[in-house]
């Protein structure tokens, strides 16, 4: 959460906690992955409702009660096994547990089921991050939950009537593959970003977070690999004891 959400938060009633969860959801790009992978293959809509409902009541359990009981993890590592979800799903869609593991795929709607809870875990986290007050904090939970939820049929839309034109065309069958193949991808990544993310929270003083700090410590470390250029003109000078000058007319010694 930034410091504007912070700041926004800290007199805030339900009405801003429902925006809070409305924008998380709507920029929370490793959530809208792993969603597009869910549905992109489904053209029915009680399909589509049977597996968004198994998501979002499995993220609305952990959201809720983590939250409300005060459980946090380091939101790098939650991050990052979200970011196993849109792997796993692009995966799936690729067809590869039979391609490549030779076995059926594990119950697709207990797996949305079991990554909504890690979902939700992930979003509860970076709630908790908040100066959240005592007073009136179920009904705060509830409230950016259901702006959650609110962000997510909004996208959901988007999605849907995006991917029902898609597959009117003919690139659908030519492209499906190459799409999920990048949110395979894409996942990845994000997995590779969140585990260096967490590198600098849990090794503070090897990777400070700060991003001056951050920059001045990997130019040190491949200073440490290169010997220095002056290393040479150093020894000489301090060698020098005797009385000269630098050509600014100043006399002196080492």
């Amino acid at each position: 959460m930034s410091d504007a959400d912070k700041q926004k938060i800290l007199d805030a009633g339900s009405w801003q906690y429902f925006e809070l969860g409305a924008s998380h959801m709507l920029t929370g790009y490793d959530h809208l992955l792993f969603l597009f992978g869910v549905i992109f293959f489904l053209t029915k809509f009680k399909d589509v409702f049977k597996f968004i409902t198994a998501f979002t009541v499995g993220h609305s359990i952990t959201l809720i009660f983590a939250t409300l009981y005060g459980i946090q993890a380091n939101y790098f590592l939650i991050d990052a096994f979200i970011a196993l979800t849109v792997v796993y799903k692009g995966f799936d869609n690729l067809d590869g547990f039979k391609k490549y593991l030779n076995t059926e795929s594990p119950n697709l709607l207990w797996m949305v089921f079991a990554f909504g809870l890690i979902h939700g875990f992930g979003l509860s986290t970076r709630l908790q991050q908040l100066p959240l007050q005592e007073e009136g904090l179920v009904w705060n939970i509830l409230a950016f939950n259901v702006g959650v939820e609110a962000g997510q049929i909004f996208a959901l839309g988007l999605m849907i009537l995006l991917l029902s034109g898609w597959r009117k065309t003919q690139s659908f069958q030519s492209f499906s593959k190459l799409a999920n193949s990048g949110l395979l991808f894409v996942g990845a990544l994000l997995f590779i970003m969140q585990l260096h993310g967490y590198s600098h929270s849990a090794y503070p003083d090897d990777f400070p977070l700060n991003r001056d700090d951050h920059h001045h410590v990997h130019e040190e470390m491949q200073a440490e690999s290169k010997p220095s250029a002056l290393e040479g003109y150093k020894k000489k000078i301090l060698l020098n004891e005797n009385a000269h000058t630098h050509g600014d007319g100043t006399t002196h010694t080492h």
